[in-house]
């Protein structure tokens, strides 16, 4: 099978092009095809002639989103809608990467892929209009909302925890925010097994179980054999542009009706330390 994947050069198109074996991949970075630009957009999917298109490509600094509306709208929705006219154009079948964020986050129940979008961030807009869109564009279009991202090769979570224990006694850590940590690796290869499903429609993608960000970094902690204390706080003491979803917690249902079971949240945390020690 060939795909196409745009976001080559981020944390999850890493781990894509790692994962990526028994098919033909070809990793785009922004510097290979802006998908803001039309043109570049429609040239290179003519060229590789893909089976799929996956979408990893956005602007994920949330917080910069606030600040950079134009862009975060450039990058995350009308990007995604060239990258969906241009499947369109060649029947090519689109898998489209998106968050969370599209949930306010005031639930206490998992979120199904029913559940009505109502974001409270610029990112999280940018991500559900694009959702809509692309719904609306390419017939058969799968949506593959994750969260809580974290790997090997880029910026995440447990590397600034690690990187912080290693000088600090003690860290405080927000205790009040749930949801589902995703190791890039994981979603890599549950991203191919849709795409080799045939998935249409949309899917939660998230490691099994959930939990706050003061429990991850305690579990981080913890596996990585560090003694520096982890502290549980209140978001209202780390004040950020972009309101944060209190309660984003995937149900792993819709991930369940294609056969993919992904591993739980700590066994990630576990294969993230070894493959980052190993790369050490």
């Amino acid at each position: 099978m060939r795909i196409t994947l745009f976001g080559g050069t981020g944390l999850l198109g890493k781990a894509l092009v790692r994962e990526c074996r028994n098919d033909e991949l070809t990793a785009l970075g922004s510097k290979d095809a802006d998908i803001r630009d039309v043109a570049q957009v429609e040239r290179v999917v003519k060229q590789t002639s893909p089976h799929w298109i996956i979408l990893a490509a956005a602007y994920t600094d949330v917080d910069g989103c606030e600040t950079n509306r134009d862009l975060a709208f450039a990058v995350n929705t009308q990007g995604a809608v060239n990258v969906a006219e241009a499947a369109k154009k060649l029947g090519t079948r689109l898998l489209f990467v998106s968050t969370d964020y599209v949930f306010e986050g005031t639930s206490n129940q998992p979120y199904q892929t029913t559940d009505r979008r109502n974001p409270r961030s610029v990112y999280g807009e940018s991500k559900a209009q694009a959702e809509a869109k692309l719904s609306e564009l390419v017939a058969g279009c799968c949506i593959a909302r994750t969260s809580w991202l974290f790997g090997n090769g880029g910026k995440c979570f447990p590397d600034t925890i690690l990187k912080l224990a290693a000088t600090r006694p003690a860290l405080d850590v927000v205790n009040d925010q749930r949801g589902c940590p995703t190791y890039s690796v994981d979603l890599a290869r549950a991203l191919i097994e849709l795409c080799h499903a045939g998935a249409r429609g949309t899917v939660h993608v998230t490691n099994r179980g959930d939990c706050t960000w003061y429990e991850l970094a305690r579990q981080v902690v913890s596996t990585a054999g560090l003694s520096t204390e982890i502290r549980p706080t209140t978001t209202d003491k780390f004040p950020r542009p972009a309101p944060r979803p209190a309660y984003s917690v995937l149900s792993p249902r819709s991930l369940d009706q294609y056969g993919i079971t992904m591993p739980d949240w700590q066994n990630a945390v576990e294969r993230y330390l070894a493959e980052r020690q190993a790369s050490l």
